[in-house]
């Protein structure tokens, strides 16, 4: 979260930013931010049945990795150092007291786990997805097996989104031991899965690094009154009054509280009994809702629907656009022997692509001298990218003629307005109609 002068004239505008769920409850899922943990957004029972005579040939995703360790030990590293010289000079409150051994034991646990790799519960969500998923369509993946069509995995190439894959793939050999050698080996696309390190994110990275509106609209959100409020309430939680007034940057030690309270629920199998870690201890309600808006309004302007009338931040995301509709129209044409497409990849490319599909809650950017708020927007880091989010369609054949069903965290959803369904309230839609209404005919 960058620190700059305060930009006084939009200090006004963001003091209703507070989301109205703030009393929820310390585990409500927007104070996670896009930490929050996986859960599929519909029964599957409830989806709807395709259309007579139509029969599933071909499925493909866009998985964000599952849970994971935080990606280093610098939050705890500080907090740690802070916690030692306050224990040393008799300045913890009770509470406090018992924050430094839980600390220590969750630094242990991501150290042991590696950090930045996937958690116990991370690894699961991969396997019930893809469990989900095979459920969901038994007879593309007997035919699959049949035929001996191929299933391709690819990933960014990083260590969580390749255990993700591997996890993924290995689930559903496991159910069908027959799809196994069908299965390749999961393999690196970095331009398609990790865009924003690639040739084709160097005008994305240069907007972040910078541009200065971008700069001065977050500094604009972080440097309010009530960010210095928050911080001294979190803090007063483990350290005494006169220890927290010493602390030369309490913003940065109370986002590091946030930040572990964040990623705990990740960690909670590594937890002693699996109990949990019980961080909302240190964080009010209130202060987690806070902490959790400032991490989405970044969010929100790095990788989601940003400034309006710039689509800076999710324009490379056209790369893994395209992908989905050419596996799509291979199959059609007949040029393609896959029966799936899996892809692997993080929120830096599924908060993008999910922004210029235009998603449910990825649909509005800010205009100048509104800032993001949560009042005044949808956008979710913990709806649009919790940990193991993902985009799948499946795809039906009959005559000739291709449909394709959109999930989105497996909640059957919408293409976005000025796409027609086949019929009103239908979850199908004409492969046909989606390459017009995204410019492909």
């Amino acid at each position: 979260m960058r620190r700059l002068a305060p930009v006084l004239a939009l200090g006004a505008l963001l003091l209703a930013s507070l989301p109205a769920h703030a009393s929820d409850g310390p585990a409500h899922r927007e104070s996670y931010g896009t930490k929050a943990p996986y859960a599929p957004g519909q029964n599957p029972h409830a989806y709807q049945k395709a259309p007579a005579g139509f029969v599933p040939v071909f499925t493909e995703n866009v998985s964000r990795h599952g849970s994971r360790a935080a990606s280093d030990s610098e939050d705890g590293d500080l907090l740690l150092t802070l916690w030692d010289q306050a224990e040393a000079e008799g300045q913890l409150t009770r509470r406090g007291e018992e924050f430094g051994p839980k600390v220590r034991a969750l630094q242990a646990a991501m150290a042991r786990t590696g950090y930045g790799n996937l958690s116990g519960r991370g690894k699961r969500e991969l396997k019930d997805t893809a469990a989900r998923l095979q459920r969901r369509l038994p007879s593309l993946f007997a035919g699959i097996a049949r035929t001996g069509e191929k299933i391709d995995v690819v990933s960014s190439g990083q260590g969580r989104a390749v255990e993700s894959a591997d996890v993924f793939a290995g689930t559903l050999a496991d159910a069908d031991p027959a799809l196994r050698p069908l299965i390749g080996p999961t393999r690196t696309d970095k331009d398609l899965l990790y865009f924003h390190k690639a040739a084709g994110g160097a005008a994305y990275r240069d907007y972040i690094a910078n541009d200065q509106r971008l700069k001065d609209t977050l500094n604009g959100i972080t440097d309010q009154p009530r960010t210095g409020r928050a911080a001294r309430s979190v803090l007063r939680r483990i350290f005494k009054d006169a220890f927290v007034e010493r602390i030369p940057d309490r913003f940065a030690a109370a986002r590091a509280v946030h930040n572990l309270y964040a990623i705990a629920p990740a960690m909670r199998e590594e937890s002693p009994d699996g109990a949990g870690w019980g961080m909302e201890r240190y964080i009010s309600r209130t202060d987690a809702a806070w902490f959790g808006y400032l991490g989405d309004a970044e969010d929100f302007y790095e990788k989601g629907p940003g400034f309006a009338g710039s689509d800076i931040t999710y324009r490379m995301a056209g790369v893994l656009l395209d992908d989905l509709f050419q596996q799509v129209e291979a199959k059609r044409a007949g040029t393609s022997d896959l029966g799936a497409e899996l892809r692997f990849t993080h929120a830096e490319e599924l908060v993008p692509l999910a922004a210029l599909m235009g998603l449910p809650g990825s649909t509005r950017p800010a205009t100048p001298g509104s800032p993001y708020t949560y009042s005044g927007n949808p956008w979710r880091g913990s709806d649009v990218s919790p940990l193991g989010a993902n985009i799948q369609w499946d795809v039906f054949e009959k005559d000739g003629r291709y449909l394709v069903r959109m999930l989105y965290n497996e909640k059957e959803t919408p293409f976005r307005p000025g796409c027609r369904p086949i019929s009103a309230s239908s979850a199908f839609y004409d492969l046909d109609e989606l390459e017009r209404c995204f410019g492909r005919a």
